[in-house]
Formats: structure tokens, C-alpha cells, sequence
């Protein structure tokens, strides 16, 4: 039995014209889940009909469409028109994540300041490496604090205001306890058994030990003494 509508008139069976075999094709392109090849068209067709025919004239009709109808190895489908591909972009800003090392450092930072690179080391009980500083640094939540009046004259770090914007705070006072600073993130559940916790209300102190930099000329110091190891 044949799986074609019977017309109405006179008992005729139904036979599709270009037009009907046009709107078929179409709707299978529609409905596939993916591309389609003639011949994968014409099983679901009749046996004379002209798919390549039809495929021609749906070409035509959709050139100047918001979709197209296009052919890739030999497969048929229907695709976004090409000067509208900036329509189906969404742009967004990716938040960069920070490292475990670099939490570690900038909490050690926060809670200790002004510190020197070697001290950071010290209380993490492993070597921190150019690139960790360096991104705190770049992303604008450590800032250089100045040089301490001792041998070697070694740079020291501190917060900058970012880092009290990121995390809400009013001020340094406001910091949080060793279990908050875990449970925010800030600092990691594995930190090392010597990092202890002094009072946020004491993070600001010890720039009368300080030659302080310039904020301007902080860019350039940054270059010069982030890579270097206090002695």
C-alpha cells in the first residue's frame, strides 16, 4: 500500500508536483537533526521526484534569507546566513580565577603587611615563584609598599585597593578571622601549620619602617623586584 494521500477527486491517487516536493525537502532539512545527503532525501520522497531539482530551488528562495541552505561534503543544511554569524556571539568577560598559590600569597599578604617576599616564603614554608606575584600584582590586589630600612633594603608588598573592593571591606580593620577567610575562599583549608592569623587592625602598620615608593614609579619597581629573592 502506498504511503501517498489518496486525492479526493474522481479517486485518484495523490502525486506531488515540483512545489510539493520543494516543501518536502524543506521540511526534512528543517526537522533533521543534522546535515542531510540526497540520497537520504529521497528515500523519504517518491521515487520520481527531482530532488536535486528541488534542492536547486530552495537555494535560490533562501540566498538573501537570514538562513541559507548549503551543502559541506556532500550534506545538506540549513545554516545561519554568514554576515549574521555575529548575531549567535556572546561576548562576556571570563573572571580570572586565582591559583591556590596565589590565594595563599595574597592572604599572607593581607594579615601580615608590609612583607617581603622572603617572609611570604617563610610562612608558606615552600618558594614562591615570579609568576605568583606577578599576578597579583597585574590583577591589582598587591600593590609595593616600599623598601625596609634593613641589609639589603628588600621590597615589601601590601594590599592595594582592589583587593578591599573584591572582598567588600570597608577597610583592613574589617578583615575577617582565620575561619571566614577560609570559608570566603581567600584562604585554603591546606595552608601550611605556621601561618597564624595577627590582627587585621595591625595589617596597616610598620611604614615608619618603610622608604616608601612612589605610586607612580610602582610599575617599574614592579618589573625590577618582583623575580628577585630576599636575602
Amino acid at each position: 500500500m502506498s504511503d501517498e494521500p489518496t486525492g479526493s477527486k474522481a479517486g485518484l491517487a495523490f502525486r506531488p508536483d515540483d512545489t510539493e516536493i520543494e516543501r518536502r525537502v524543506e521540511a526534512l532539512l528543517f526537522a533533521a537533526a543534522g546535515p542531510l545527503s540526497a540520497a537520504d532525501i529521497a528515500r523519504r520522497l517518491p521515487e520520481d521526484a527531482d530532488v536535486g531539482r528541488a534542492l536547486s530551488r530552495l537555494v535560490e528562495r533562501y540566498r538573501d534569507r537570514g538562513v541559507t541552505l548549503q551543502v559541506v561534503a556532500d550534506r545538506w543544511s540549513f545554516r545561519t546566513a554568514p554576515d549574521l554569524g555575529f548575531l549567535m556571539t556572546e561576548e562576556r568577560e571570563e573572571p580570572r580565577r586565582l591559583s591556590k598559590a596565589a590565594l595563599e600569597t595574597l592572604a599572607i599578604v593581607a594579615y601580615h603587611q608590609p612583607v617581603t617576599r622572603a617572609e611570604i616564603e617563610s610562612v608558606r614554608g615552600v618558594s614562591l615563584s615570579k609568576g605568583t606575584l606577578d599576578q597579583l600584582l597585574e590583577m591589582g590586589f598587591v600593590r609595593l609598599r616600599g623598601r625596609r630600612r634593613t641589609p639589603g633594603r628588600p621590597v615589601t608588598y601590601g594590599t592595594a585597593d582592589r583587593f578591599l573592593e573584591h572582598f567588600g571591606l570597608a577597610s583592613l580593620s574589617d578583615m575577617p578571622g582565620v575561619q571566614e577567610m577560609k570559608a570566603a575562599g581567600l584562604l585554603d583549608m591546606s595552608m601550611p601549620s605556621g601561618f597564624e592569623v595577627p590582627d587585621p587592625g595591625r595589617a596597616s602598620d610598620g611604614d615608619d619602617e618603610l622608604d616608601l615608593l612612589d605610586p607612580e614609579d610602582a610599575p617599574e619597581f614592579a618589573q625590577d623586584f618582583v623575580g628577585e629573592r630576599d636575602a
